[in-house]
This record gives structure tokens, sequence and C-alpha cells, in this order.
């Protein structure tokens, strides 16, 4: 309230200072500043506090001086002071308050002009009895949220609450193939509006953490799987992870490492059609932890009877 007080008594005699603008301010500026100012010090915002009534008013009068291209000249030339009085003739005062000029916001210092009625119609929609009937609704202000998922809550859809900025919890559904970075829209859910203007919307990016061996791109689930020498070499059947739980998959016979398996319809569901990607099983030879004396003397006698060079077949070595 302090504030406000001294801010009307430094800027009574200057608009610009009012407003906290400069003199060579553009219109547009002008009316940049009046709405950030006229938000904040609403009294529907501010209840029971006259400081910030008067401070409104100020603004609203300067505003409608300073809007008014002639009245901007006349005040710049020293014809008519921040009250819009003829300085020459000190009788001379049209008010700008009174019923004389429809009186649309009477009390606040300004006319109820084409211009005012643009600036309100986005800050106080209507006019009708009561709060609402002296400014009209507003609508509530979006809020924005940020939940972190894992990977499989993103792949499969999860349930997730969150705590709302006014103490409330909501429960979430993150639908199932949900994209790092997505954003949900929950309507109404924002902050309450005024003078029974509709609550706004609440927005939900949603973060999901990294898993330690599903790769996504698009729908597709990709997986390094370790196999071992035999299976390998002599096909195995193997279990293998997906998002909806462990599959049987065919290792077929003399497979190597970097072999890619596919297994349909495994991948991520699109949110479009519904329709699932596949999953991709990229096959990785992985020797034992130990090699023992009998698998050692076994490849070293295997190697002297089939020798072969993996890197000339690759083309990484020549000669």
């Amino acid at each position: 309230m302090e504030r406000y007080r001294s801010d009307a008594t430094r800027n009574a005699m200057d608009p610009y200072a009012t407003l906290n603008v400069s003199k060579s301010a553009s219109a547009e500026e002008i009316k940049r500043a009046y709405r950030r100012l006229a938000k904040e010090l609403h009294p529907d915002l501010n209840p029971n506090d006259p400081a910030v009534e008067r401070r409104f008013k100020d603004v609203s009068q300067a505003y409608n001086l300073l809007a008014d291209e002639e009245k901007r000249r006349r005040f710049d030339a020293g014809e008519i002071d921040a009250n819009g009085q003829e300085r020459a003739q000190r009788g001379f005062y049209r008010s700008y308050t009174s019923a004389g000029r429809g009186g649309g916001f009477s009390g606040f210092g300004f006319e109820q002009d084409g211009d005012h009625r643009d600036i309100f119609s986005d800050l106080f929609s209507g006019r009708r009895g009561g709060r609402e009937g002296r400014f009209g609704k507003r609508r509530g202000s979006d809020v924005t949220y940020t939940i972190k998922i894992d990977f499989l809550e993103a792949a499969n859809g999860a349930r997730k609450r969150i705590q709302l900025a006014d103490g409330r919890t909501l429960d979430v559904n993150v639908p199932a193939g949900i994209e790092n970075g997505k954003t949900l829209r929950l309507k109404s859910q924002g902050l309450s509006g005024v003078g029974g203007g509709e609550s706004g919307d609440a927005f939900i990016t949603v973060e999901i953490a990294p898993h330690s061996f599903f790769r996504r791109e698009g729908q597709n689930i990709h997986v390094d799987l370790p196999v071992s020498l035999s299976e390998a070499v002599l096909g195995s059947t193997v279990s293998v992870p997906t998002i909806d739980g462990q599959v049987s998959m065919r290792v077929p016979a003399g497979s190597n490492s970097g072999s890619i398996l596919r297994l349909r319809g495994k991948g991520v569901r699109d949110q479009k059609d519904g329709q699932r990607g596949d999953q991709y099983v990229k096959l990785v030879v992985a020797l034992p932890d130990k090699i023992d004396d009998q698998l050692r003397t076994f490849v070293e006698d295997w190697g002297k009877s089939q020798p072969y060079n993996p890197r000339k077949k690759s083309g990484m070595e020549t000669g």
C-alpha cells in the first residue's frame, strides 16, 4: 500500500511517470504499459484496498490523456495539465469521469471509447451485477506442470497423480505411446477465474526417463540382446524382454554379432491410428566371463584348421 501511495504522490503531475514510460514512448508502448498496470491494480484482484484503487484511477486517467493524440500534444506543449485542465483557464475542466461522456467506467478517470473497450474486452468481458457487474468476467490463468515418468509408463500408458498450485491433487491419464516433451492439456484445471469467469487450463509436459536397455525410434523399440557362443553357433530359443514382458524368440544357427531379428507388433502404439510398431533385436555374441582350458584348446585347434579374417571380409583390412 505504501508503495502505491508514494507513487501516486510522486507522479501526480506526470502521466508518463504514472505509466512508467518515457516521453518519447509510442502509442503501442503506452497501451502495453497501461494494460500491464490495469491487470496488476484491478480492484477485483485487490479488494478493500483504497490505495490500490486510487493508483488504478491515476493510471486510468494518465492513459486517458496520453492515448488521445490531441490531449497528449496539448499536455506536451504545456497547454493542459495532467488532469486535462487548461493551464491558462483554471475554471475550464471537462470531467471525463462524469455521466456526460457515457460514464461506462465512471469513477476511474477514462471514457468508455472504442480504444478502452478494446483493451477491457480482454481484461474484463461482460458487465453484470456485483463484482462481475463492476468489471465483468475474467478467465483464470493457465498453469504449466512437468511430470517425470519412466520408459515403460510412457510406452504402455499410466495414471499419475500431481499436486496443483492451489494444493489440490489431480490424477492424470498418460496415454500409451506418448513421446518425450509432449504436453497434455487438462481443461479448466488452471487458476480460478475472476468475477465468475471460467478457470484456466493446466498444461502437463511429460519428461520420459531413459531405459537401461530399451531404445525408442518412432514407434519401434530397439534392444541389444547378448547371446552365448553356443546359442549363436548352434541356434537356440531364448527369452527376450519386450515392453509387454518376456517372450520367446528363435535364434537361428550360425547367427553372428550384429544380426537383427524382428518381433512384429511388439513396439509402441501409435496415438493416431492405434497401430503398434515392431521390436528389433540385435544379437551380441558374448563370451563367458572366464575362458577355461577346454575352450581355449578347442579354439586353438579349430583356428589352425579354419583360419579366417572378419576384418578383411568387411573391407576394413586389405592385403
